[in-house]
């Protein structure tokens, strides 16, 4: 059964240096047709059946839903209120932009039923901002925090960033510092990581990049979780920490390897078994809707056995973990039967550990994650 809503919105005012996903500059795109056509694949969704029950989350990501103008950002609610059933404790995301983020705009997403902010900090050092190709200053993020509880949101977030091209210690602990002055319930922070087609990938090819080493990124980390564990923001994800009750309730959903519909171009989803990519360049992905088609580029339906492997490395982000008596129950086999052998590997590398009827990282694990992950691909 979907529980969760994903809509991406693929425009930018200003490409960051790092960003790989599904985006295009704003300037002369088809925007408001864009908001249309997003509208019309929350249609065909609902004539399908798959928005019948209320829904748990919406998430607005992107690119930048801040891009979007006022009356766009309300039509684009529109949309949504119009085929999307809400249960009544919705958690409603919308990602933003401090620079982008006027109080005009928050109050059109909060009137619409928007009521969390996840706002892309990741610095508050302003030569690094400049060199990740971020357009925002820290009075900027002043004013966005500033208006936004004026307006009347309570649950606000802020991505940050470390591992950057020549970031020291010293400035890491300081957006520390300053990120906590805000008081926020919750924070995200991920190690940089440079993938093919961004401009720190064509920077790093022609030896222009200055990576900082592996062992300050995991002193950074280090750092990372214990500032937030000093403050009592609980760490629930390898990078997501948050006061109780402020846990991202719709990444949950991907990490609970739960199912949800991706909505808009390079959009992806997960319903009825079935994962699903949509096209990623705006034209293909309008063209289908015209004729009431969905812009379906691939689907993909999950066998049992890529279910197991999610199951894994999407639950052991968590710091929860992953339930031994939910995996027998969810594929009627236990996970000592299928996995027995690398728990028993991994658990005497330190790296994993059982309590409480769960499997989970150890905080050494954490520092290896992925690692660990992939022992659980059974192919």
């Amino acid at each position: 059964m979907v529980k969760g809503l994903y809509i991406h919105i693929p425009f930018c005012h200003q490409i960051c240096h790092y960003c790989d996903f599904n985006k295009v500059f704003f300037k002369d795109q088809p925007v408001d047709a864009y908001v249309d056509s997003v509208g019309k694949e929350l249609a065909l969704w609902k004539q399908e059946g798959a928005l019948d029950q209320p829904l748990e989350t919406i998430f607005l990501g992107g690119g930048t839903p801040t891009s979007l103008t006022p009356a766009q950002l309300q039509k684009l609610l529109g949309y949504i209120h119009q085929y999307v059933p809400m249960a009544d404790n919705l958690e409603w995301t919308s990602e933003a932009n401090p620079d982008e983020l006027t109080k005009e705009k928050m109050q059109v997403l909060f009137d619409g039923g928007v009521n969390r902010l996840s706002m892309g900090v990741q610095s508050f050092d302003e030569d690094l901002l400049k060199r990740l190709g971020r357009t925002h200053s820290n009075g900027d993020v002043e004013r966005a925090v500033a208006e936004a509880k004026e307006v009347g949101f309570t649950n606000l977030s802020f991505d940050l960033m470390y591992g950057l091209p020549g970031q020291t210690m010293a400035q890491w602990e300081d957006t520390l510092e300053q990120a906590f002055g805000f008081n926020l319930p919750h924070f995200s922070a991920y190690s940089l990581i440079i993938e093919p087609k961004t401009v720190f990938y064509n920077l790093m090819t022609k030896g222009k990049l200055n990576t900082v080493t592996e062992d300050l990124e995991a002193d950074m980390y280090e750092k990372l979780m214990a500032e937030m564990e000093k403050r009592g923001l609980k760490q629930y994800e390898i990078s997501n920490f948050g006061r109780p009750g402020f846990e991202s309730r719709h990444n949950l959903l991907y990490w609970d390897n739960a199912e949800y519909i991706g909505v808009g171009a390079g959009a992806h989803g997960y319903v009825n078994g079935i994962r699903y990519s949509n096209h990623g360049p705006l034209k293909k992905y309008m063209a289908p809707l015209e004729e009431g088609v969905r812009p379906i580029l691939n689907t993909h339906e999950v066998p049992v056995n890529e279910k197991m492997e999610e199951e894994m490395f999407l639950g052991l982000r968590k710091t929860a973990g992953v339930s031994i008596s939910g995996f027998q129950e969810k594929f009627q086999q236990s996970l000592e039967e299928v996995y027995g052998a690398i728990l028993e590997k991994e658990v005497a590398n330190e790296h994993l550990e059982i309590e409480d009827g769960r499997v989970k990282l150890t905080k050494q694990g954490r520092f290896v994650g992925n690692e660990v992950f992939e022992q659980f691909l059974l192919n």
